[in-house]
This record gives C-alpha cells, structure tokens and sequence, in this order.
C-alpha cells in the first residue's frame, strides 16, 4: 500500500488537493489471487479516461488522513464488471483493504521510464547503473506489465550483461529488498545444482554453527530436481519466516535453514525467476547477481560456492567449471565478500535418498554418523574449506575439526536445535520418516560393476513418483557408481503414494534405466 504525497506523486497530489480526483467507481473483489496489482474495468469507464488494456492507473481512496492506494495494471472487458464498478483482485483489495462496499479513484498513470530503459536493452545497448536500479525497482514494485518484464528478462538473455551491469544489478536486487547485519564472522554457501540428493547445505549449516560461525542459509525450493533443500528441511522443520526470524534463529542458535521465496531479501531475484523458468532461459550476468545478491542481502563476508561438473552435470567440463567460478569470486570481490568455489563430482547422486523425505532421513542418519559416506565426506570437506577460508582453522587442519565436530555429536546437537527454534520435532528418529507406502525394487539383470548412473533420468523418475510435491516419493538408491553387482541384486526402490504415479515411474523406468552395468 502506498501513501501519495506530493514528492511521491507530484500531479497527482494536486489532483487530490482540487477534488479533482478522476473516476469514482464501486468496487467488485474478484476472488482470484494474481499474483500482482491487477484491476478490471468497464470499456466505457476506461474510455473515458483514455485507459487501454495493458495501461496504468492510480487506483486509491480516500480517508481522514488523506489518500492512499497503489498502482494497477488495468485490462478491459464489456461482461466481468458493469460500468461504474472496478474489479479489484484480492492481492490488491488485501493491500489497500477494500471491500464490496468500498469507493476508490481511478486515474491514469504513465508508463515508468524503465520500460524506455527496456527497449534500450532490447536494442543490445548497455544499460547505466540508474537505469538499471530503475527497472529493478519497478520489478520489484510491480509496475512492469508481464510483456515488459518478459521483455527484459529475454533481452538478457540474448545480450547478456556487461561486468558493470552485472555489478549493479547484484547491488540493485540488494538495496531493493531487506538486509541482514550480524557482529562477527557470518559464512554461507551455494551449490549451483543439477546432482541429486546433494543435501549437503543440512549437514553444513549445523556443523559449522557447532564450530563457532553464524551461518543464515535461505535455500530454494525444487525447480526441475526432485527435492530442493527447503523442501527437505521442511520434512524436519518449518521453512517458511520472515527476515526477523532469521535475524533471532541465528542469534540464538547460531544458523538457520528457511525458504528463501517466503523473505523479502533481494525480492526482484524471484520474480525475474519466475518468468525465466517457464521460458528455460537465463543469463550468466543474472545467475551471478542472483545468487551473490542473497548471499550480500543476508550479512555474509565468506562464501564458498559448490561447482559440480561432469557427464550429467550442469557443467560438463573442469574447465567451464573453472571459468565459472572465477566469475564467482570477481563479482563477491566487486561487492565486498570473500568468495572461494569448489570443482566436485557431479556425475551422480550424493547420498542414498533422492526426495525430500528420504534425503531428510539421510541426514538424521549421516548426524547420528551412520548416513551416506559420500554425503558424510563432501560435506566434512566443505565445511573444513569454508573454516581455513574464514581463518577459524589453521591450513590443512579444518576436516579434522569438522569431522571431530561430527563425530562428538556436537553438530546434531546443533541440527536439533535449529529445528527447535523453527518449530518442528528436534528428537525425530530417522526410523520414523517413512517413504511412500507403495513401492517398485529394481534389480540388476546383469552382473558386473556400475559405471554410470544418470543424473537426469533419476531425477525426472523420482518427480514422476510423485516428489516433491509428495514428500514421501522418491528413490532409495542402494548401489553408486563403482560397485559390483550380482545379477538380480538390488539397485535402487522407488516409491510413491498413489499407485497410478508409481505406475508411470516404472514405465519411464523400463524405457531407459538410469543404471548401466558393465
């Protein structure tokens, strides 16, 4: 909800002083959630205020305090509302507290001069800081149309961004949203995907808690994976709070492990997101701004990035890897952190369970020292990485401490109390997370060893199963790549809580195995 005043909305003001205050029409909720500031008006009402599909308008009301309301995107129809009414959508009905009985003023509003900025951008010209914290701003604001900021976002993609656009775009995505200050040295780290079950961010966060750092993590939800690392935790915990409680979780137990789309921390991030992921496209200078944006908007100075390449990975090669990561340290250092990136295996699952309940049960298991080796050991050597890094540990002694940590049962001890403080179940059994009722075991028609599992394919099997909507679907992999295999052995076990999803899993299963055996 904005209030008007003269320095934010100059004309208007004078409008609203002079009575002069546009349409006035009665209010229709339109019980629909949009997402975004969207009204509906008659033809003949937006006529008359030389209003198109697709303009702006001032819509607010007045009260004894003065005027106040927000900006709509305006579309345009002769069946939905009558003339003389203005269908309000709940998001901005809430905002503005209006109801059926309500009154507002409607007057239009020029377009922002950020969409000049855009039409700049789709020209291939390089955009100036200003012009780029103005179209961040009115992304963040919503007053871009969809088209506009669709427009934008391909622009991107087409052209990319310079370094200098790439810099004020990460500081853009920073100072629009809320920031986190803690005393002391605050750490954080990135995977940038494509393994699955790599849940080493749930391991990571209550060890290095243990070990004395404060540690923020805002993670992601599962976009094309199985499961995203909110989504785990959210088996365990609830993710879902604002910046204030960030700010007290990691006060009081040293680190935290919340969805980043519930806080308003580099907000523009996730709304550009948005529109990419149904397009598929994305730029690097947009990738490097996202994520070194919340790394910046929640306090971090050290941050250590994990690059996995390979067959099946994002990145194929070492070197591309490489060169990623050194784009990742240059940014950080332009925006005054401390970055360090890791090159891992990325050519097959971490850990055993693949969806959000069985990776939660890896982790229980792994704090109790007897998960997943693989998941145990990356996770250890992350964590002694990031303790040299920050100058917690003497060179070459910090996976000694880790793994110390791991194994004196100071870091579950931790884990159980980030759970607390977020509100779930701190003394949860490994044993009590259960799977899918229905179940598929698939065993090995051939002997020999195993030499590669597919990264992709697992996955889009486990979301077929149902995850990670469903959190008890998913995979339980009983051999990795390098084992030997009997003929009729156990590979791996899907499960799934309907048995028509489980059904499809086995289908796509049996068209290609994830698995080969030579």
């Amino acid at each position: 909800m904005t209030r008007f005043d003269d320095e934010r909305i100059g004309p208007l003001a004078e409008k609203i002083r002079t009575a002069q205050l546009g349409e006035k029409l009665s209010v229709r909720i339109i019980d629909i959630d949009a997402g975004r500031s969207i009204a509906l008006m008659h033809e003949n009402d937006a006529r008359r205020l030389s209003i198109h599909m697709g303009d702006r308008a001032y819509i607010f009301k007045k009260s004894k305090r003065g005027a106040y309301g927000g900006v709509a995107i305006i579309d345009v129809t002769d069946t939905m509302v009558a003339e003389g009414e203005i269908g309000v959508f709940n998001d901005l009905a809430k905002s503005m507290k209006l109801n059926s009985r309500s009154t507002v003023f409607v007057t239009p509003r020029e377009k922002p001069e950020s969409v000049s900025y855009i039409r700049k951008k789709i020209d291939g010209c390089e955009l100036s800081r200003d012009e780029i914290y103005a179209i961040t701003r009115d992304i963040v604001y919503d007053n871009l149309s969809d088209i506009e900021l669709t427009s934008f976002v391909t622009a991107s993609a087409i052209y990319g961004f310079t370094k200098r656009e790439t810099v004020s775009l990460t500081m853009a995505m920073v100072d629009t949203g809320e920031k986190l200050d803690f005393d002391g040295i605050v750490v954080d780290k990135h995977c940038i995907g494509g393994v699955p079950g790599n849940r080493t961010t749930m391991m990571i966060v209550p060890m290095l808690a243990a070990l004395g750092l404060k540690i923020p993590k805002t993670s992601s939800r599962a976009i094309t994976s199985p499961s995203g690392t909110a989504d785990t935790m959210e088996v365990l915990a609830n993710v879902s709070y604002q910046a204030r409680d960030i700010r007290r979780f990691v006060n009081k137990v040293g680190g935290c492990i919340v969805w980043g789309g519930a806080i308003n921390l580099a907000p523009a991030d996730d709304k550009i997101i948005r529109v990419e992921y149904p397009l598929s496209i994305d730029s690097e200078g947009q990738v490097l701004a996202s994520i070194i944006s919340k790394k910046k908007s929640v306090g971090s100075n050290y941050v250590l990035v994990d690059i996995p390449y390979g067959r099946g990975a994002k990145i194929q090669t070492r070197k591309g890897a490489r060169e990623l990561g050194k784009k990742f340290v240059w940014l950080a250092g332009e925006v005054g952190m401390k970055l360090k990136y890791l090159l891992t295996d990325g050519t097959q699952p971490i850990g055993n369970g693949i969806g959000p309940v069985l990776e939660a049960r890896d982790i229980l298991m792994a704090l109790d020292g007897e998960g997943p080796k693989d998941l145990v050991d990356k996770s250890v050597m992350m964590v002694g990485e990031l303790m040299e890094f920050c100058g917690m540990s003497s060179k070459g002694k910090g996976a000694k401490e880790a793994r110390r940590c791991l194994e004196e049962g100071r870091a579950k001890q931790k884990m159980q109390e980030i759970i607390n403080v977020q509100g779930g179940n701190p003394h949860i059994k490994p044993d009590e997370l259960r799977p899918g009722r229905y179940r598929q075991h698939v065993f090995s028609k051939t002997g020999g060893r195993v030499s590669r599992i597919d990264n992709m394919l697992i996955s889009t099997i486990a979301r077929t199963a149902g995850a990670p909507k469903d959190p008890r679907a998913g995979i339980l992999l009983e051999k990795k790549v390098g084992d030997k295999v009997s003929a009729g052995e156990l590979l791996f076990t899907i499960y799934s809580q309907t048995v028509v999803k489980l059904r499809y899993a086995v289908k796509l299963m049996q068209k290609s195995n994830p698995f080969l055996i030579e």
